[in-house]
């Protein structure tokens, strides 16, 4: 029950939830999943925003990260202070430049969705994906290379309403992750 229908918790009574409690909730989501969601990031080279890119892969449940071009691997030892651990959850590869990346994604049979600003992006709400998709991102500096969006099938944005053009790599990439996964908890 949500909306003004559902009973509200005095403040005083509401509490954080307890680590058997997150649990559960986590695996009831689980539950819920059904798509596999992949993970293309080329180029990205700072390592906290390696780690923050791998936190949030292993907290929406990315199946497979590939890496491209001159990413840094999770092996470097400056990226676990953001990752927090998170990187053994993740199976991951280099798998050489973009168009070798890309064809690795769809060798698992993921379609292939880029998240840049594009003349033909679409908000990243409208953008395809549903079922099982793989979202890429691109290095810091100048996003997704050429021939990563003409490997793309499809290419998303996020909007934004501030004065500033872009979001950083790691805060796009766990927008984009968070929206696919609602988006396959919300298809019937």
């Amino acid at each position: 029950m949500s909306g003004p229908d559902r009973p509200q918790t005095p403040a005083q009574e509401r509490r954080q939830l307890r680590g058997t409690d997150v649990k559960r909730l986590n695996r009831d989501w689980r539950r819920r999943t059904d798509a596999r969601l992949g993970l293309l990031v080329e180029s990205v080279t700072q390592p906290f925003n390696i780690g923050s890119i791998i936190r949030s892969a292993a907290v929406f449940g990315v199946d497979h990260l590939w890496l491209a071009g001159n990413a840094t691997p999770p092996t470097h030892k400056a990226v676990d202070k953001t990752a927090l651990g998170t990187a053994r959850l993740v199976p991951w590869e280099h798998a050489g430049s973009a168009g070798e990346a890309a064809a690795a994604v769809r060798k698992e049979g993921l379609r292939l969705v880029a998240v840049e600003l594009t003349a033909d992006a679409v908000p990243l709400h409208e953008a395809p994906l549903d079922g099982d998709v793989c979202l890429a991102v691109g290095g810091e500096d100048h996003g997704c290379s050429p021939a990563l969006l003409a490997a793309a099938d499809a290419v998303a944005y996020i909007p934004q309403l501030g004065r500033v053009g872009s979001l950083n790599v790691a805060v796009a990439t766990a927008i984009a992750l968070a929206e696919a996964r609602r988006r396959d908890w919300t298809t019937p």
